[in-house]
């Protein structure tokens, strides 16, 4: 099936696959050339792994998690397969989210500094549990075949609502957490005098938004929605066949019901042939 503007949407794919690779590469920039680079020893390059990891996983993966539906080279794929391609990217995403935690509350403790006192903190750690119940939530009721299919027509605009909530909320989350680490960190020459570091890493922070622009674009369009199944249209009860059955099966049950009823029609009627001929032998008797 081709997809209306695939032109526009290619575009927009590109651009956004792009920007946020450029998020990431510039994230590693500011770590590696600007700050103490990377490692794991309770100080400075430990923290620096915080930005790496929530750029790479929390933006940029769960971003292409998001759109992931909307590629019009896989509609012709299983919709199981997709989902499990979803949830996938967003398990390796929760993943580096929760080790980005990690690296900044070691750092934070062996530092001995307060932890959880900023609303970038506050907000981060909700987001991060939220995201945890969506990922627990999608791959119990979507993924795996437990929950009536009354329960996920239920849920599907909730989750769906959830998940652009959570990642524009990250988005919001990354970029307070940059403007805080420069405001402690760029001292000499001060932040405020626009040093080199400052303007490079307000260029990532304006990467990220544009990055979560396009996402939120791509996906909000529905021309570019995956369309329908057409083994995974309902019959409803007065279509003749039972509720979730796929299209070939309900076409079985309706020529079911077609013979079926074909079948009583041909009884009643030999049941009225012979009741005309005993009246008529009776009348000839």
């Amino acid at each position: 099936m081709a997809m209306e503007g695939y032109r526009g949407f290619l575009g927009l794919l590109v651009s956004a696959l792009l920007v946020g690779f450029l998020s990431v590469i510039f994230t590693l920039i500011w770590v590696l050339h600007y700050r103490e680079g990377l490692g794991w020893d309770a100080r400075e390059p430990e923290f620096n792994w915080h930005p790496v990891l929530v750029v790479t996983g929390f933006v940029f993966i769960q971003g292409i998690a998001i759109i992931v539906y909307r590629l019009p080279w896989t509609w012709k794929c299983s919709k199981l397969l997709m989902k499990g391609i979803h949830a996938g990217l967003n398990a390796v995403a929760a993943v580096l989210a929760i080790i980005s935690l990690v690296a900044v509350f070691d750092f934070h403790n062996g530092k001995n500094i307060p932890n959880m006192y900023s609303l970038h903190s506050w907000v981060g750690l909700i987001a991060v549990i939220l995201y945890m119940l969506q990922l627990l939530l999608g791959v119990s009721v979507f993924l795996l075949p437990l929950a009536p299919l009354s329960l996920r027509a239920l849920l599907m605009p909730i989750h769906v609502y959830s998940g652009l909530l959570i990642f524009g909320t990250v988005i919001a989350t990354a970029l307070m957490g940059v403007t805080e680490k420069l405001i402690f960190s760029v001292k000499n020459p001060a932040y405020n005098t626009l040093p080199p570091e400052g303007v490079f890493t307000n260029t990532l922070g304006l990467l990220i938004l544009v990055f979560g622009a396009l996402i939120f674009w791509i996906v909000t369009r529905p021309q570019w929605k995956r369309p329908k199944e057409p083994n995974s249209i309902l019959l409803q009860p007065n279509g003749g066949a039972p509720e979730g059955v796929d299209g070939p099966t309900a076409v079985h049950f309706g020529n079911m019901d077609k013979s079926d009823s074909e079948l009583n029609s041909e009884a009643a009627a030999r049941k009225r042939n012979i009741a005309l001929d005993e009246t008529g032998q009776r009348s000839t008797m």
